[in-house]
């Protein structure tokens, strides 16, 4: 009789038949494991959830009244003789990646990660198993990041000079993730640091929830908009195309993304500068990452997973694509549906 597998792919999300549980469902379940707060991955619907500690927050403001249990990293539990851990992912605050243990049997879903650390989240934890699930939204070879001192020189260096000129710096990332690691990272003695109300809103549930982020001034109708020139605004990449910016004449644009590695990117997304900061593993990472498991089968998720699958099985792994509903980083940039402005 063939052996029962831990994890199966449905079309529903990850499941773990022995525990009832999925991990990252993308359809209403009774209990789900998330491994982090993007849209793509935190599906709501869902009777029960569970999520890293630093993710509740999040998950509460995303998926209304739905119950989310926080667990600590490392923290093992045990449903049905099946146990569970959650692990650090690098990806954005509070993401983790899902530890499945039974009889000696390891599985590893990672949702989304990134192997250099940012500096705020919890970094990166390489974890052994036999199974190995992983994104490949950058897998290939043209994604090699850059160290990140470098790439914040360059944010730094480019708001420097519009402060001179007497322009805005309208610098573009993701709600949930690129925006607080902008934050974070850049030199606030440069200038004032504002930011939109939907970043804002994110902004402030972490801080209130302990996350150490330094207070952001929010944009309101009532901003002087003379506080403007020289200072550094961090909006969604959908605020480019509204009315909302404005009010920051004469300005200049930025965006942060893995995407702005492809040349062409900058000029299709009609942004000034483009600046290549992923929170996503690029071509080495992921190499690295799998390798570093010690895997005997790998699974592939979202990006360009049928030429990371090819390129490992030529290495000698047992690799193959899996389909899902996750989107990676495309999905991120347009992640502010459910965090309205509020003035």
């Amino acid at each position: 009789m063939p052996k029962e597998k831990l994890l199966t792919f449905t079309d529903r999300g990850i499941y773990c038949l022995r525990a009832n549980l999925y991990l990252d469902p993308w359809k209403p379940v009774d209990k789900a494991i998330v491994t982090h707060g993007h849209s793509d991955h935190a599906r709501p619907g869902s009777r029960h959830y569970i999520a890293q500690h630093d993710s509740v927050p999040i998950l509460k403001l995303r998926l209304g009244d739905s119950p989310v249990t926080g667990i600590g990293y490392g923290e093992p539990f045990s449903i049905n003789g099946v146990t569970f851990s959650l692990h650090p992912a690098g990806h954005i605050i509070g993401s983790a990646q899902v530890r499945v243990e039974y009889k000696g049997e390891i599985w590893v879903f990672t949702g989304d990660y990134k192997t250099e650390n940012d500096n705020l989240c919890t970094p990166y934890e390489s974890i052994k198993c036999n199974v190995f699930i992983s994104e490949s939204t950058f897998a290939l070879p043209v994604y090699r990041w850059r160290p990140q001192a470098e790439v914040f020189a360059e944010i730094n260096s480019w708001w420097r000079r519009n402060a001179e000129a007497g322009k805005t710096s309208l610098l573009l990332g993701y709600t949930l993730g690129k925006a607080q690691r902008l934050f974070h990272n850049v030199d606030p003695s440069i200038g004032r640091i504002f930011g939109h109300g939907a970043i804002c809103n994110m902004h402030e549930v972490l801080r209130t929830h302990g996350i150490p982020l330094r207070p952001l001034e929010r944009i309101t109708s009532e901003t002087d908009r003379r506080l403007f020139p020289g200072s550094l605004v961090i909006a969604p990449p959908s605020a480019l195309s509204s009315p909302w910016v404005r009010k920051f004449y004469p300005f200049a644009t930025g965006t942060a993304s893995g995407w702005m590695q492809v040349r062409g990117a900058r000029r299709r997304r009609a942004v000034d500068r483009g600046f290549v900061l992923s929170d996503h593993a690029d071509w080495p990472g992921l190499l690295a990452a799998i390798r570093d498991t010690g895997a005997e089968r790998v699974f592939l998720t979202h990006g360009y997973s049928a030429v990371l699958a090819r390129y490992l099985s030529e290495q000698g792994l047992d690799a193959s694509v899996v389909e899902t509903e996750y989107k990676g980083e495309m999905d991120e940039e347009t992640d502010t549906q459910d965090l309205p402005e509020k003035s």
